[in-house]
Protein backbone atom coordinates (compact mmCIF):
# COMPACT_ATOMS: atom_id res chain seq x y z
CA UNK A 1 0.00 0.00 0.00
CA UNK A 2 1.40 3.03 -0.62
CA UNK A 3 0.68 6.25 1.60
CA UNK A 4 0.85 9.91 2.20
CA UNK A 5 1.55 11.36 5.61
CA UNK A 6 1.44 14.76 6.49
CA UNK A 7 2.57 17.12 8.75
CA UNK A 8 0.84 20.10 8.89
CA UNK A 9 2.34 23.85 9.55
CA UNK A 10 1.81 27.33 8.81
CA UNK A 11 5.55 27.93 7.05
CA UNK A 12 6.56 24.33 6.77
CA UNK A 13 3.96 21.55 5.59
CA UNK A 14 6.25 18.13 5.63
CA UNK A 15 5.09 15.29 3.32
CA UNK A 16 5.87 11.67 3.10
CA UNK A 17 5.37 9.34 0.79
CA UNK A 18 6.05 5.72 1.49
CA UNK A 19 4.88 1.89 0.41
CA UNK A 20 4.40 -0.97 2.82
CA UNK A 21 2.56 -3.99 3.62
CA UNK A 22 2.42 -2.96 7.52
CA UNK A 23 5.25 -4.70 8.34
CA UNK A 24 8.02 -3.40 6.20
CA UNK A 25 7.82 0.40 4.53
CA UNK A 26 10.14 1.76 2.04
CA UNK A 27 10.87 5.08 1.27
CA UNK A 28 9.40 7.01 -1.76
CA UNK A 29 9.32 10.56 -1.41
CA UNK A 30 9.78 13.14 1.11
CA UNK A 31 9.99 16.86 1.39
CA UNK A 32 8.53 20.08 2.70
CA UNK A 33 6.11 22.83 1.31
CA UNK A 34 7.28 26.07 2.73
CA UNK A 35 5.62 29.44 2.63
CA UNK A 36 7.32 32.79 3.96
CA UNK A 37 5.49 34.66 6.39
CA UNK A 38 5.11 37.70 4.83
CA UNK A 39 3.12 36.25 2.45
CA UNK A 40 -1.10 37.02 2.70
CA UNK A 41 -1.97 34.02 5.04
CA UNK A 42 -4.67 33.04 2.46
CA UNK A 43 -1.91 32.71 -0.40
CA UNK A 44 -0.09 30.37 2.05
CA UNK A 45 -3.37 28.71 2.02
CA UNK A 46 -3.46 28.11 -1.61
CA UNK A 47 0.57 27.31 -1.50
CA UNK A 48 -0.09 24.88 0.87
CA UNK A 49 -2.86 22.77 -1.31
CA UNK A 50 -1.24 22.84 -4.55
CA UNK A 51 1.71 21.23 -3.42
CA UNK A 52 -0.01 18.52 -2.05
CA UNK A 53 -2.39 17.95 -4.86
CA UNK A 54 1.37 17.64 -6.73
CA UNK A 55 2.39 15.26 -4.50
CA UNK A 56 -0.58 13.23 -4.26
CA UNK A 57 -0.74 13.74 -8.80
CA UNK A 58 2.98 12.27 -8.43
CA UNK A 59 3.11 9.88 -6.16
CA UNK A 60 -0.74 8.31 -6.70
CA UNK A 61 -0.93 7.24 -2.62
CA UNK A 62 -3.57 4.96 -1.66
CA UNK A 63 -4.74 6.05 1.71
CA UNK A 64 -3.60 9.27 3.37
CA UNK A 65 -2.96 10.13 7.55
CA UNK A 66 -2.24 13.26 9.26
CA UNK A 67 -1.31 14.19 12.98
CA UNK A 68 -4.46 15.54 15.13
CA UNK A 69 -4.75 18.42 16.26
CA UNK A 70 -2.40 18.89 19.89
CA UNK A 71 -3.51 21.30 22.28
CA UNK A 72 -1.80 24.73 22.08
CA UNK A 73 -1.89 27.59 24.50
CA UNK A 74 -1.56 29.85 21.82
CA UNK A 75 -5.33 29.96 20.35
CA UNK A 76 -3.85 32.82 17.36
CA UNK A 77 -1.34 29.49 16.46
CA UNK A 78 -3.90 26.78 16.68
CA UNK A 79 -6.47 28.60 14.49
CA UNK A 80 -3.82 28.99 11.95
CA UNK A 81 -2.75 25.31 12.03
CA UNK A 82 -6.52 24.22 11.78
CA UNK A 83 -7.07 26.16 8.50
CA UNK A 84 -3.93 24.87 6.99
CA UNK A 85 -5.25 20.98 8.47
CA UNK A 86 -8.38 22.18 6.31
CA UNK A 87 -6.36 22.50 3.00
CA UNK A 88 -4.48 19.36 3.72
CA UNK A 89 -8.14 17.50 4.20
CA UNK A 90 -9.48 19.07 1.36
CA UNK A 91 -6.88 18.04 -1.15
CA UNK A 92 -7.21 14.57 0.22
CA UNK A 93 -11.09 14.26 -0.30
CA UNK A 94 -10.54 15.84 -4.03
CA UNK A 95 -8.32 12.65 -4.51
CA UNK A 96 -10.79 10.65 -3.14
CA UNK A 97 -8.23 9.03 -0.65
CA UNK A 98 -9.21 7.19 2.63
CA UNK A 99 -7.88 9.52 5.55
CA UNK A 100 -6.91 8.72 8.97
CA UNK A 101 -5.80 10.87 11.66
CA UNK A 102 -3.22 9.60 14.34
CA UNK A 103 -2.72 11.64 17.89
CA UNK A 104 1.20 12.49 18.44
CA UNK A 105 0.85 10.34 21.65
CA UNK A 106 -0.53 7.28 18.51
CA UNK A 107 2.45 8.39 16.41
CA UNK A 108 5.25 7.90 18.54
CA UNK A 109 4.25 4.26 20.17
CA UNK A 110 3.88 3.18 17.05
CA UNK A 111 7.10 4.58 15.41
CA UNK A 112 9.34 4.26 18.71
CA UNK A 113 7.30 2.57 20.72
CA UNK A 114 7.07 5.14 23.58
CA UNK A 115 4.67 8.06 23.41
CA UNK A 116 6.95 10.55 24.90
CA UNK A 117 10.01 9.72 22.63
CA UNK A 118 11.92 12.84 21.70
CA UNK A 119 12.26 14.30 18.45
CA UNK A 120 15.46 12.65 17.71
CA UNK A 121 14.25 9.14 18.88
CA UNK A 122 11.88 9.68 16.18
CA UNK A 123 13.75 10.26 13.65
CA UNK A 124 16.38 7.78 13.90
CA UNK A 125 13.78 5.13 14.17
CA UNK A 126 11.75 6.76 11.11
CA UNK A 127 15.50 6.46 9.22
CA UNK A 128 16.01 2.89 10.50
CA UNK A 129 12.41 1.59 9.85
CA UNK A 130 12.60 2.58 5.97
CA UNK A 131 16.19 2.15 5.88
CA UNK A 132 17.00 4.87 4.49
CA UNK A 133 21.00 5.29 4.12
CA UNK A 134 21.05 9.35 4.84
CA UNK A 135 19.42 10.86 8.15
CA UNK A 136 15.71 12.97 6.82
CA UNK A 137 17.03 16.18 6.31
CA UNK A 138 13.82 17.61 7.40
CA UNK A 139 11.88 17.68 10.87
CA UNK A 140 8.47 18.30 8.87
CA UNK A 141 9.48 15.71 6.66
CA UNK A 142 10.17 12.74 9.13
CA UNK A 143 7.37 13.63 11.05
CA UNK A 144 5.14 13.66 8.17
CA UNK A 145 6.84 9.95 7.39
CA UNK A 146 6.17 8.88 11.19
CA UNK A 147 2.36 9.68 10.24
CA UNK A 148 2.75 7.66 7.22
CA UNK A 149 4.10 4.80 8.91
CA UNK A 150 1.96 4.63 11.64
CA UNK A 151 -0.90 4.49 9.25
CA UNK A 152 0.97 1.53 7.36
CA UNK A 153 1.47 0.05 10.75
CA UNK A 154 -2.32 0.19 11.83
CA UNK A 155 -4.02 -0.93 8.42
CA UNK A 156 -1.08 -3.89 8.38
CA UNK A 157 -2.86 -5.02 11.81
CA UNK A 158 -5.91 -4.59 10.65
CA UNK A 159 -5.45 -6.34 7.46
CA UNK A 160 -3.50 -9.08 9.20
CA UNK A 161 -6.23 -9.71 11.75
CA UNK A 162 -9.31 -9.70 8.70
CA UNK A 163 -7.04 -12.19 7.40
CA UNK A 164 -6.54 -14.33 10.52
CA UNK A 165 -10.43 -14.04 11.14
CA UNK A 166 -11.42 -15.66 7.44
CA UNK A 167 -8.83 -17.97 7.70
CA UNK A 168 -10.81 -19.39 11.14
Amino acid sequence: MRVLGIDCGCERTGYGVIESDGLEHRLVDSGVIRTSPRTPFERRLLEIVRGLRQVIRQHLPEAAAVEGIFYSSNVKTALKLAHVRGVALLALAEASLEMSEYSPLEVKTSVVGYGRAQKNQVQMMVRSLLRAPAPIESEDACDALAVAICHATHSGVAHRHDVVEKAI
